[in-house]
C-alpha cells in the first residue's frame, strides 16, 4: 500500500494577459473539489463591485508594507503606487489540511516563489498562436490600442522564461487546457519523492523480505 504526502501542492499558474489561465483555472476548480484558488492581497482601492476576501484583500499601503517588514508575505511587486502580493498564512492553512493551493500570478513573483520554494509546481500557459493572443486583446474592446500593444510586447518578454517552468500547456480549448493540468496535477501525486511511506502487506512482500533478510545473514534462500 502507498501512503502519500496528506499535504497539499502548491501549483503556479502563470502566462501571459489574454492566455485565458483564469478561464482554465475557473474550469479547473469546478472539476477538482480539492483545490484552493489564493486569493492575493493589493493596497489599491476596490473598483466596481469588487468585494474584500473575493477578488483581494484590500489593505491599505501601511498595512502591506506591515506585512512585508513582519514577513508575512510569499512573494509581493509594485506596479505603480500599488502594491500586490501573496499572502503566507492562508496557503499554509490550506496546504496542511491536504489541499492543492493554485497562485494565479506574474513571472516576477512566480520566480521568487520558484527561489523560496523549488518543490512548487509550476504551470505556463500559452496561447496558440501570438495572432490569436492579438486578437484575444483586441476583442475585450476594454483598453486602447496603446495599452493593447504594450500588453502584447510585454507577452513576448514573458513567454521567453517558460524555460523556468516545469509544464507548459497550450491553450486552445479551455476544457482541454483544465483537463492537462489536473493530469498533470494527478500525476506529481504519483511523483516518488511526495510518497510518505510504501508498505506492502501481501505474499510476495514476506518473500521479498525473506530474501533481504538471508542475503544480508548469507544464508541460503528456499522459496
Amino acid at each position: 500500500m502507498i501512503r502519500t504526502k496528506k499535504k497539499g501542492l502548491l501549483i503556479v499558474i502563470s502566462g501571459p494577459s489574454g492566455s485565458g489561465k483564469g478561464s482554465i483555472i475557473k474550469d479547473l476548480l469546478q472539476k477538482n473539489k480539492n483545490i484552493w484558488l489564493s486569493i492575493s492581497c493589493t493596497s489599491r482601492q476596490p473598483r466596481g463591485n469588487e468585494q474584500d476576501q473575493v477578488e483581494y484583500y484590500f489593505l491599505t499601503k501601511e498595512q502591506f508594507e506591515d506585512k512585508i517588514q513582519n514577513n508575512e508575505m510569499l512573494e509581493y511587486a509594485q506596479y505603480g503606487d500599488n502594491y500586490y502580493g501573496t499572502p503566507k498564512e492562508y496557503i499554509k492553512s490550506h496546504l496542511d489540511q491536504g489541499e492543492d493551493v493554485i497562485l494565479e500570478i506574474e513571472i516576477q513573483g512566480a520566480l521568487k516563489v520558484k527561489e523560496l520554494l523549488p518543490e512548487t509546481l509550476f504551470i505556463f500557459i500559452l496561447p496558440p498562436s501570438m495572432q490569436e493572443l492579438r486578437k484575444r486583446l483586441e476583442g475585450r474592446n476594454t483598453e486602447s490600442k496603446e495599452k493593447i500593444e504594450k500588453r502584447f510586447k510585454t507577452a513576448y518578454n514573458e513567454i521567453n522564461e517558460v524555460s523556468k517552468y516545469n509544464y507548459v500547456v497550450v491553450n486552445d480549448d479551455i476544457e482541454i487546457a483544465s483537463n492537462k493540468i489536473n493530469s498533470i496535477i494527478t500525476a506529481e501525486r504519483c511523483r516518488v519523492d511526495r510518497i510518505e511511506e510504501v508498505y506492502l502487506n501481501t505474499p510476495e512482500e514476506k518473500v521479498h523480505e525473506d530474501i533481504v533478510d538471508k542475503n544480508f545473514k548469507n544464508e541460503e534462500i528456499n522459496i
